[in-house]
């Protein structure tokens, strides 16, 4: 993180109101209850200082991709009682996030009190980045807090246009310990470093493929996209996921690593099934001898061993995205395996970043959360970073020169 970013340590928040950008952008069931609120408990040390100070809070996030306009269901109302458990005070509810009403609201808040503003996708301007939008959302506050990491990526005009309006300008927590985490995965990693790359499809992760193998000494790849690399070999798949535009791309991927000395591990073997759902008949196969009419949908038993092994003996770990598909029972072994290899790697004093997204997701749901190093709340923010791109949020708060 660039040194002359400034803290919330380095502020005392004593009678100053703090708009503070956090990342509320969680999920809800059919009922609005949040169904995971890692993202509100994450940004609650930065928000218990700024009232331990004598401050007060006033919150802006986004929830959801609402597509003209207010809609009840991607409404911030429903996320307050989640939000009140986790702060442990009365929360306050703007309906609207500028305007006469937040405005009263925000100047009617006492030294130690939480106001939450509505949807700031409501209106289109914040993701436009448009600056008379962010000057409205500046009038809010005395000082700015970006602890959103998740949306630090975008040049939305709550992250990026915003902080201009203010003399005072700072990273919360949780935006200071992802860039530091990320940082060390990135300046000096301790070796042997091994990267585990998963998810379905190998253009989302090109450019951040392409960089590793300048880093890395073990590149892990599982998950849909593997197939493509399976097929861009010869192999056959099946039915199994395949972007057919990118075999050239896997082969060079595959040259790169044995140029740069990188041990690229594939799957060897590969849980199939006849249908896309959970109770669908199954089968296992080598990795490039699918029958057709047969999709793979997790790495097999030899593969969660090869997997394992070479995590255990590393002494950095970056893992983004799952082996397979980890949300159906059926499917979720070789996401399960990683997470335990990574775990006991972590054990024997290896330090482990878990990437966002549902490399996350599938962490917690295993319940191995506080067992690795740092789990990410941002999945593109951090390999946006780790792919060396500057992220708008994170450079809205240097100090203008």
């Amino acid at each position: 993180m660039n040194k002359e970013i400034k803290t919330v340590d380095d502020l005392d928040f004593k009678g100053k109101k703090a708009l503070v950008r956090v990342d509320f952008n969680v999920p809800l069931d059919d009922d609005f209850k949040v169904t995971d609120d890692t993202r509100i408990t994450s940004a609650m040390k930065t928000v218990k200082k700024i009232l331990a100070d004598g401050g007060s809070a006033i919150l802006m996030s986004h929830l959801g991709r609402p597509k003209g306009g207010p809609e009840d269901k991607f409404s911030l109302r429903h996320i307050i009682s989640s939000l009140e458990s986790a702060v442990g005070t009365e929360v306050k509810f703007a309906e609207d996030c500028i305007g006469e009403d937040a405005k009263k609201l925000a100047e009617g808040l006492k030294e130690g009190e939480v106001l939450l503003l509505e949807n700031l996708r409501f209106y289109k301007e914040e993701e436009k980045g448009e600056k008379e939008f962010a000057e409205k959302l500046s009038q809010l506050g005395d000082v700015y807090v970006n602890d959103a990491f998740g949306t630090a990526h975008r040049a939305h005009a709550s992250t990026a246009v915003i902080a201009q309006f203010f003399d005072q300008k700072v990273a919360g927590y949780l935006m200071q310990s992802e860039l530091e985490n990320a940082d060390k995965v990135i300046e000096n990693p301790n070796k042997p470093y091994t990267a585990v790359m998963g998810g379905a499809k190998i253009s989302d992760k090109i450019l951040i493929i392409d960089k590793l193998l300048d880093r890395v000494d073990n590149l892990i790849i599982g998950g849909g996209m593997s197939y493509t690399f399976a097929k861009a070999q010869g192999g056959e798949i099946g039915d199994s996921l395949l972007e057919a535009d990118k075999m050239d791309l896997a082969l060079q991927l595959i040259e790169k690593a044995k140029k740069n000395g990188v041990k690229l591990i594939l799957p060897v073997d590969t849980v199939t099934s006849k249908a896309f759902a959970n109770d669908a008949e199954q089968s296992t196969a080598k990795s490039g001898e699918i029958p057709e009419g047969w999709m793979g949908l997790d790495i097999g038993p030899d593969t969660r061993k090869l997997f394992a092994d070479v995590i255990q003996n590393s002494k950095t770990i970056l893992w983004n995205g799952p082996m397979g598909v980890f949300e159906m029972s059926s499917f979720e072994a070789g996401t399960k395996a990683i997470a335990e290899a990574v775990v006991e790697a972590t054990k024997s004093g290896a330090f482990s970043l878990i990437g966002g997204g549902d490399s996350a997701a599938a962490v917690n749901k295993f319940g191995y959360g506080d067992n690795v190093s740092y789990v990410s709340t941002g999945g593109g923010a951090l390999l946006e970073y780790m792919e060396g791109k500057v992220l708008p949020g994170v450079k809205a708060l240097e100090p203008q020169k």
